[in-house]
């Protein structure tokens, strides 16, 4: 699918029929401003017009990424035969040349459950005592429990989690999702990125995380920040007021449309873009932020106390993006990277996540958007059952073999457990589920099939899921 000689087509033949008439560039850039549908069949920002390939189940994706890796082990994946073992030493069948991060040459002694699980809803879905909130939601959630990765570092597995391979500087998810699909929002960033941490040794996340790669950069994440601006540059300068600010945004543009019309750079178009959206942004902005508006109920829901750069609020600040039309909105929580004193440090990490998504999930089920929201739960890794440390302070390794995430909304099948890992939890044994098969069933509820939405990059036609494509669609949870 070679898109990018059939963009330069459209853009040397668009400039041919606007030079032509009589409407000229001004003005129909003020249409645009004005009416942008009249421009575009997919709204706010284009997206590609072979898509969606079919009728899709979600319109947007909140990821709401545990960074450093939650252990599936006190979460999601009950383990009674692990419980027997404390202790004791692993089986060598178990470990015997399997890659271990932090553990090598030592002793390896298994480390039982910490918490109990208890069934929950309707449907009876094993959860944790730690994740009460969630439990709450039980019947509204697809837990998978085979998930395997291919990276045992966080910042490798993170990149596989959001690119799809280990190679640094690929697209992200939400890149390629706003690449193919739009942005739903003229006023707001089509992907955004909000940041909390809390917890034990929150680990850095790199920007390149939400990067475009290869793809046109107006497709990169916008990472929002909980104090000072909301995002950097987007103010107007000390002494300009707004009109003037319309005057200098309009000059520059029409700098760029005249280099354009010499050189035809896609990234000249996606530089004008930027301009305008920034431009609305510096009103937009400011009343997303404003949670003034929102009842008190609301934000009893969340346990919000205002802008703090919680990850409470910045599941509030999800669901007021999703309503203004973001398209993919990436939140990520830094501290589940638990070596050592897991006791102490799931509880803190459970009670500052828990509640808030579990929140989030009954909020936008109450307004009606659950039906196309589809959001996902979950870590780059999970954790080892071999324990790490001493006594009462121990903790658990990465762990690339196992781990769990649940999903919700956007067309999953509520109320159901997928996959399963051995008596211990190190291997995922049954229906495995690669971290491409879950890019694959995101695209599939967005409407794309994984195997048809390309963009040629060094001769290959390149992929979310891999050029090879075997990644495979995790039907039995979809609705």
């Amino acid at each position: 699918m070679q898109h990018f000689p059939k963009q330069m087509e459209k853009m040397i033949n668009r400039r041919s029929f606007l030079g032509r008439t009589s409407l000229g560039l001004g003005a129909t850039a003020l249409s645009a401003l004005a009416k942008p549908e009249l421009l575009s069949s997919q709204g706010a920002a284009g997206g590609l017009s072979e898509l969606p390939h079919h009728t899709p189940k979600a319109r947007r994706v909140i990821f709401l990424c545990m960074a450093g890796g939650p252990s599936h082990l006190e979460t999601f994946d009950h383990k009674p035969e692990l419980a027997k073992l404390n202790g004791q030493l692993m089986p060598e069948s178990f470990t015997k040349g399997q890659p271990i991060a932090q553990l090598q040459n030592q002793e390896l002694k298994c480390l039982g459950p910490l918490f109990p699980f208890r069934r929950h809803g309707q449907s009876g879905q094993e959860i944790s005592d730690m994740l009460p909130g969630i439990a709450g939601i039980a019947d509204d959630i697809a837990i998978v429990r085979s998930m395997h990765t291919d990276q045992i570092n966080h910042d490798p597995a993170h990149t596989v989690m959001n690119t799809g391979t280990s190679i640094s500087g690929r697209p992200s998810m939400g890149a390629w999702v706003t690449y193919g699909l739009g942005s739903m929002s003229e006023d707001l960033p089509g992907f955004v990125v909000l940041t909390s941490e809390g917890g034990r040794n929150p680990q850095p996340i790199s920007s390149r995380q939400w990067g475009a790669g290869f793809l046109p950069s107006r497709h990169q994440g916008v990472q929002f920040f909980s104090q000072g601006d909301p995002v950097h540059y987007v103010r107007s300068a000390p002494g300009f007021n707004r009109g003037q600010q319309r005057r200098l945004v309009d000059t520059v543009v029409q700098l760029n449309r005249l280099r354009n019309e010499q050189v035809a750079n896609p990234e000249i178009e996606t530089r004008i873009a930027q301009y305008e959206l920034a431009f609305r942004m510096q009103i937009s902005v400011p009343e997303l932020m404003d949670f003034s508006s929102e009842p008190q109920y609301v934000l009893d829901s969340y346990g919000v106390n205002g802008m703090d750069g919680s990850f409470a609020s910045n599941c509030l600040l999800a669901r007021r993006l999703a309503e203004r039309g973001t398209r993919f909105i990436h939140l990520y929580h830094r501290g589940w990277d638990h070596h050592g004193d897991l006791d102490r440090y799931m509880k803190i990490c459970c009670g500052l996540c828990d509640h808030p998504s579990a929140a989030l999930i009954k909020d936008l089920k109450a307004r009606g958007m659950l039906d196309d929201t589809l959001v996902i739960w979950g870590g780059e890794f999970g954790r080892t059952p071999m324990f790490q440390g001493k006594g009462s302070t121990a903790g658990r390794d990465h762990h690339i073999r196992a781990f769990s995430i649940w999903l919700a909304g956007g067309g999953i099948k509520g109320g159901v457990t997928y996959g399963e890992t051995d008596e211990l939890g190190y291997h995922a044994s049954v229906n495995r589920v690669h971290v491409r098969d879950l890019h694959a069933t995101l695209l599939n509820l967005l409407g794309i099939d994984s195997q048809h939405f390309t963009y040629p990059f060094q001769g290959l036609d390149a992929r979310l899921t891999g050029v090879e494509d075997e990644a495979q669609v995790i039907k039995p949870i979809l609705a």
